[in-house]
């Protein structure tokens, strides 16, 4: 075990024996034993657990959580969870990172597998295009931290679930928001939600423009959401979930340290073999169509399944600074899975998973010139088919009502097949199969005291490379690039007080990771993907919650609860190397070495309410040399609202500003760049005023 881990794990020791020490005293000191556990939720492992007592690393982002933030970007919000990194390089650009490296996030999100509702949202290729959703749309997120690719197929840094409607609410409602600020900002929100007999429907619209803070950055999305849920037959359950996003953004592109100093506004400017980002119209236009059905059946009182069917097409459209991109990208998949619940005993209760994913992506790719923004002759053109399916088996157990174990394995199924139409006019695919892979996870937590649970893991992930890794930049197809894959160790607890108005969660963990998967970039600024040996990711993840000031009625303070998240990343390459240059030992390309966010929500009378939002970032090494760094830079938002209720009315009218330090940094920085152009710079203080209303 490395020395740093050793002394991560020691710390964490420590510091876990003194709470549960603590605890164990608060506990024989009170007469009340059946003192129930936080009753927050998941649905993470296939049904609805206590967060407090799943063996595992996961949080909960729950729609009161996300209305608190200006409600324009994911950005704020996701960076709240430890161990996630969000990055957006240029509005509607997102990179999102869990427990890993952005190597792998040139252009998107990468090794997480995303869910929207019990539907992939990223399809078989590895790509997932999580800016075409409205953040209003969104009734809450689930985070699963480390690999789990034992239910969820191949991944190596974690899983998101996004929860669009609240399940449980039936209501009828409508509610309509808009908010507008700095730098041309306007967003306008819908939604209708009507329930009629046994079918609940719901459907929600939304428009987003922003004129940018960069030149070349501006961004403009329409999206129209709809869910319909039918009850039948008892307590059977089929929802139909669509979605249309319709996006473009502009690409200002990086800056040279001498430019981002000297004006960080500017795109991307002209050289004498390449135009400015402006010349060149650089941008991307991405159109969306999402659907499915989920049906949920109750076989027997103790026997469930939930079948899923979908489809997606994407139609995506590049003018870069190297090509003319366009893509046609088609998915169809399905989703299945059993629950067979035992009969509950007094000291034993169990439930056992059986199910299977599977899900094909064909994508027609072509390249060609940029003439200022328009296409000009062909580069090249392919087709590539990718099949990805997996099947799954899970058992958990409870013994006692105290500890909790879980065995989950599952098998999977990885291969591409590509098409050269030009120039080399081939007249089949070529196949690349990948070796079958078994993804184990073993857990388990043990309930110390009514308020304190321990937890332990051991989970194997596996992530094949994406399309866009196979098919890069620079046109060329590499059937050579290899999966990696690695055993994620961990260890964690979970403590509140027994009055629950605090929550701490904390875990330590070390990922070993082979065959991981790094960009380079060509002179030209194009890219390519090799695998550079395997790398060493300890780490050190810290979250408390709590009401410092219980909720009242009375004062001028009617509450005040404190959030604080922390994460520790010491990843580092373990043995890589190119033909002249050992970069063994170096910190991991584009990954802060510390992370905090720490946040302040008060009530005060006549309901209204403030909150701020404080966030420190390390420094970060912009290249595999780790000569250059990205400076550290401190976040301070905050946010002021007044909740208005007449009669079954309520208005929330709210006011906000963003990097009110005024902090020069760089939100997503393009790694291992070419000319050094590392620097997308973020908004200077920025403010925005809204209201939404819902009767």
């Amino acid at each position: 075990m490395p020395y740093k881990l050793c002394k991560l794990v020691f710390v964490f020791i420590v510091v876990m024996a003194s709470l549960t020490a603590a605890a164990q005293k608060r506990d024989t000191s009170r007469a009340d034993t059946s003192h129930h556990l936080n009753q927050v939720t998941v649905r993470g492992y296939l049904s609805e657990q206590l967060l407090l007592n799943i063996p595992a690393s996961a949080s909960v982002l729950n729609n009161g959580q996300l209305s608190l933030q200006s409600g324009n970007s994911l950005v704020n919000i996701l960076n709240t969870v430890p161990g996630v990194r969000m990055e957006e390089r240029s509005p509607g650009s997102y990179r999102l990172a869990i427990r890993g490296s952005l190597l792998r996030s040139p252009f998107g999100v990468r090794d997480v597998k995303i869910y929207f509702d019990e539907i992939p949202l990223t399809d078989a290729g590895g790509n997932t295009y999580l800016n075409a959703i409205d953040v209003n749309s969104i009734n809450s997120i689930e985070i699963l931290k480390g690999p789990d690719g034992s239910l969820f197929g191949a991944n190596s840094g974690g899983v998101v679930l996004i929860n669009p409607v609240d399940k449980h609410a039936h209501s009828n409602t409508v509610s309509l928001g808009i908010n507008g600020g700095s730098f041309g900002l306007l967003h306008q929100t819908a939604s209708v939600q009507n329930k009629t007999g046994n079918n609940t429907l719901n459907i929600g619209e939304a428009y987003q423009n922003y004129n940018g803070y960069r030149q070349n950055s501006s961004m403009q999305r329409k999206y129209f959401q709809l869910i319909n849920q039918l009850n039948y037959a008892g307590s059977h359950q089929l929802r139909a979930i669509a979605f249309y996003s319709d996006m473009n953004y502009q690409t200002p592109g990086g800056l040279t340290l001498a430019q981002f100093q000297t004006n960080p506004q500017d795109a991307r400017l002209a050289t004498k073999a390449t135009p400015s980002a402006q010349d060149l119209k650089a941008a991307v236009y991405s159109k969306m169509l999402f659907g499915g059905l989920v049906n949920n059946m109750r076989l027997t009182p103790t026997l469930r399944n939930v079948f899923s069917i979908f489809g997606t097409h994407v139609n995506f459209t590049n003018p870069s600074f190297t090509t003319y991109e366009q893509r046609a990208e088609n998915t169809i998949g399905l989703r299945t899975y059993f629950e067979l619940s035992g009969k509950p005993k007094q000291n034993f209760t169990w439930k056992l998973n059986l199910g299977g994913e599977w899900q094909q992506t064909n994508s027609d790719i072509g390249n060609y010139g940029n003439n200022h923004g328009n296409k000009d002759t062909t580069q090249t053109q392919d087709y590539i088919h990718t099949i990805q399916s997996f099947i799954f088996t899970r058992f958990e157990g409870h013994i006692n009502q105290k500890l909790t174990i879980e065995a989950a394995l599952s098998l999977n199924n990885y291969q591409y097949q590509f098409q050269n139409l030009y120039p080399l006019a081939q007249t089949g695919f070529i196949k690349r199969p990948f070796n079958a892979e078994l993804m184990p996870r073993l857990a388990a937590s043990y309930q110390i005291t009514n308020n304190l649970i321990w937890r332990s893991s051991v989970s194997r992930g596996y992530s094949t490379p994406t399309t866009a890794e196979v098919r890069p930049t620079d046109h060329t197809i590499n059937p050579l690039l290899q999966a990696q894959d690695g055993y994620n160790y961990e260890t964690g607890f979970r403590l509140r007080d027994k009055s629950e108005r605090f929550l701490l969660d904390a875990s330590v963990f070390y990922y070993r990771l082979n065959n991981a998967i790094i960009q380079q970039m060509h002179p030209d600024g194009s890219t390519y993907y090799i695998n550079a040996g395997g790398t060493n990711q300890p780490g050190l993840e810290v979250y408390f919650t709590g009401w410092l000031l219980r909720q009242k009625a009375i004062g001028f303070l009617r509450g005040l609860q404190f959030n604080q998240s922390y994460t520790y990343s010491q990843f580092t390459f373990r043995d890589y190397s190119n033909a002249t240059t050992s970069f063994s030992g170096n910190n991991l390309t584009g990954v802060p070495k510390n992370n905090l966010v720490s946040s302040v929500y008060a009530l005060l009378p006549q309901r209204f309410y403030v909150f701020t939002q404080y966030s420190f970032t390390d420094k970060a090494p912009l290249n595999d040399a780790n000569t250059v760094y990205a400076s550290s830079y401190h976040l301070l938002q905050a946010k002021a609202g007044w909740l208005l209720l007449i009669g079954q009315s309520q208005f929330n009218l709210y006011a906000g500003a963003d990097n009110l330090l005024n902090q020069r940094y760089s939100l997503g920085n393009d790694l291992n760049a070419a000319a050094a152009r590392y620097y997308n710079p973020a908004p200077s203080r920025n403010y925005f005023v809204g209201v939404n209303a819902k009767f």
